[in-house]
């Protein structure tokens, strides 16, 4: 049986069951929504990164 250990950031603390959760797991990232537990995407840390630093930039924002 495998187990997977989740992380949330502590900027989610008291947000009860509104946030993402993190594992790293032998062959990438994992990611989830701690509302819907079984809906898990998968990721390398390379494109996690890659996403971070768009999201940070301020690259994903769309003003119309």
């Amino acid at each position: 049986m495998s187990y997977t250990t989740w992380q949330k950031s502590s900027f989610s603390e008291g947000q009860g069951d509104n946030c993402v959760e993190l594992a790293a797991v032998a062959d990438g990232i994992r990611l989830r929504e701690s509302d819907e537990p079984d809906t898990v995407l998968r990721t390398s840390p390379a494109t996690l990164g890659i996403f971070i630093r768009a999201v940070k930039d301020g690259r994903l924002d769309h003003t119309h």
